[in-house]
């Protein structure tokens, strides 16, 4: 069975969230991190850069959330998280999927923090340029990949519900509350609200 390394608070929302939309039994393993669990000798062996969400499968421990979504997505196929190999979506998918760890997360902090970063320096171009490719995207919905909810639009509906809903550090557009609201009417959605409340 997956244990899932978390805290509230945290990033960890998005693989709690993957894991409630996977229907599969997992065991939860609350790691405190204002107390510093996460910097133990036994966390570290799962997660050396000590931070969560951390995941153990058996022999396997990854960390990073978008990672995790894809292995998690992979691993339970008949949860339909992920276009399978060969399916020409699947690109887009994995774009989406690494889109919100290299270009959301950064444009939210910089927002957030009204850092003045030139494009051209910064890796994922400008705050402005990031969100107005997701609208763009998210124009045609109701997800990232039309009709087909993956585990792109967990990894990036917890960010922007994060930035917007939670902590109103990027402006509201029309298209990201609609699409915010269809995250949220998810019943695995609302499992890992209550969970980390």
């Amino acid at each position: 069975m997956i244990k899932l390394y978390w805290s509230p608070r945290s990033r960890s929302f998005s693989t709690l969230w993957l894991m409630e939309e996977t229907g599969q039994p997992y065991e939860r393993i609350l790691t405190d991190i204002a107390t510093g669990a996460q910097k133990s000798p036994d966390f570290l062996k799962v997660n050396p850069m000590g931070k969560v969400p951390a995941l153990q499968d058996g022999d396997v421990t990854m960390a990073e959330s978008a990672a995790i979504c894809a292995y998690v997505a992979d691993r339970y196929p008949q949860a339909k998280l992920a276009p399978p190999i060969g399916d020409p979506r699947r690109a887009k998918y994995l774009q989406w999927l690494f889109f919100a760890p290299s270009c959301i997360e950064p444009a939210i902090l910089q927002a957030y923090l009204k850092l003045d970063i030139p494009a051209m320096s910064a890796a994922w171009g400008s705050t402005t340029q990031t969100f107005d490719v997701l609208d763009q995207a998210l124009e045609k919905g109701p997800w990232l990949l039309g009709d087909d909810f993956t585990a792109a639009d967990v990894a990036i509906g917890a960010g922007m519900n994060y930035a917007i809903r939670l902590f109103k550090m990027v402006p509201e557009r029309p298209n990201f509350e609609r699409y915010l609201d269809a995250c949220a009417a998810r019943p695995a959605f609302q499992t890992a609200q209550k969970l980390v409340a």
